[in-house]
């Protein structure tokens, strides 16, 4: 078992299925089992996959001042998080509704709310990160902080970037420059995805970058082993939605390579992870035992525990 600090955007997601993307106009789509409401956003599924795997994490945000936290802890839920560090201190919790069609396409709208404006109570922040074995971060205004205090403790950091805009990069460089781990999405990546991961290892001295491409797989960048590669998705499930599996991937990841330091290991363990995550509604549900894992990880790689 490991010690995480996750830090990051807690919000209400609404996922809803259409028939295609971009949609076209209908005064009125009436499906059943098609519009799906629960807790989401990367900290928070971040948390659920890490103590899901049997990690001690705790989970730093901030929702509005009327939220109700029972909310994160749902009926039946299997994972229990403590909501003792969530803040209450904006206006309302952050919300998106993602659209998704068949063909593993999304659209996203996203409302932060006051989000960037907020400030977390950093008084409580130093004794946890000091007893951590990783600080993992999205890259929200209130996290910038957290990372003086990493390294202050000389604790790795990961940080989970996803959408990369290069006209954006100058606001993420307190991320970029410190972070040990980064985590993107392809979704909004122009060039050659191989070209990409190394400049940025190169510009930053990143030691490993993951970059999720989709339905393509994943590359894998790990400096100190010489490895900028490609692996493609394996299935374990059907695909029901997408929605939460870059989150579910970057936790597992994370998980493994605290335990192994092997990233090649823990990548292959990860993808397993994300395709079964994929079969299931909510980007907080559909995860793996730990078991499962080194089931299907023996099964497709031959891998044994002992390596």
């Amino acid at each position: 078992m490991s010690k995480f600090v996750v830090a990051g955007i807690t919000q209400i997601e609404t996922i809803v299925k259409v028939g295609s993307i971009p949609i076209s106009f209908e005064p009125l789509t009436s499906v059943r089992d098609s519009i799906f409401t629960a807790p989401g956003g990367d900290a928070y599924n971040e948390t659920l996959a890490l103590q899901w795997l049997g990690n001690q994490v705790n989970f730093l945000s901030i929702v509005g001042r009327d939220q109700d936290m029972s909310i994160f802890n749902p009926a039946g839920s299997e994972v229990t998080i403590s909501t003792d560090n969530i803040l209450k201190k904006i206006d309302a919790t952050p919300t998106q509704v993602i659209l998704y069609d068949e063909e593993r396409q999304k659209q996203i709208f996203e409302d932060i709310k006051d989000l960037r404006e907020a400030d977390y109570d950093m008084s409580m922040v130093p004794p946890m990160i000091a007893s951590c074995d990783m600080l993992v971060l999205a890259n929200a205004n209130f996290c910038r902080p957290f990372v003086k205090v990493a390294k202050e403790y000389n604790k790795p950091i990961a940080v989970n970037i996803h959408d990369y805009k290069k006209e954006k990069e100058k606001y993420n460089t307190d991320f970029l420059e410190n972070a040990s781990i980064l985590y993107f999405s392809d979704d909004t990546l122009t060039g050659d995805p191989f070209d990409f991961v190394r400049d940025i290892s190169d510009r930053y001295g990143t030691e490993i970058i993951i970059l999720g491409q989709g339905s393509k797989g994943l590359i894998l960048f790990d400096r100190n082993k010489e490895l900028n590669v490609h692996y493609n998705p394996v299935k374990t499930n059907e695909v029901v939605n997408t929605a939460g599996a870059g989150n579910a991937l970057f936790a597992c990841f994370l998980h493994y390579y605290q335990e192994t330091h092997d990233s090649v290991n823990a990548i292959k363990n990860a993808n397993l992870f994300a395709s079964y995550k994929i079969g299931y509604m909510g980007t907080s549900n559909g995860f793996m035992t730990v078991e499962q894992v080194e089931q299907w990880r023996n099964l497709i790689w031959g891998i044994k525990n002992e390596e």
